[in-house]
């Protein structure tokens, strides 16, 4: 299955990419390399805002804020990605959900990787801009974004 086009895809239609991703049945080994995919690219698009940071204030190296964000990005979210997503299922079966752990954890895992594009161009904002009130827009421009992407493929993962 091709990635990128069913990124592009997925911002015209949610439901029928995360339902073309669950046909292929369950297979851990994408929803891990999804899910690490989106991470690495998550901690690319912060490379800007903290060159400009320690551009800005030199008393922490370059390598000790790549460093903290490789640890907490592309180490520690992972983690946390997987308990949110079994917290999105427990909460989409108190509302009637009927699909699966995995469904639920591919869908969020899934509606990241999709915003990983607006979250480079928030990179570069960030970067040139520093923060705020076009980063702060465009910041919350991506939040609803990926919120609107991740309930859309929730709700068709659930039913």
């Amino acid at each position: 299955m091709p990635v990128v086009p069913d990124i592009l895809r997925t911002w015209r239609d949610p439901r029928g990419v995360i339902r073309d991703r669950l046909s292929a049945g369950v297979r851990e080994d994408r929803a891990l390399a999804t899910v690490m995919g989106a991470c690495a690219l998550m901690f690319v698009a912060q490379w800007p805002r903290l060159a400009r940071e320690a551009y800005i204030d030199p008393s922490i190296p370059i390598e000790a804020r790549l460093g903290g964000a490789l640890l907490g990005v592309v180490f520690l979210l992972p983690l946390a990605l997987y308990l949110i997503g079994a917290l999105s299922h427990l909460v989409a079966r108190v509302f009637g959900g009927k699909g699966t752990w995995y469904a639920a954890r591919l869908s969020l895992f899934w509606a990241l990787l999709a915003v990983t594009p607006a979250l480079m161009f928030l990179g570069l904002l960030q970067g040139f801009l520093g923060q705020g009130g076009a980063t702060r827009a465009v910041g919350g421009l991506v939040l609803l974004s990926f919120l609107y992407l991740w309930i859309r493929m929730l709700i068709e993962a659930e039913s």
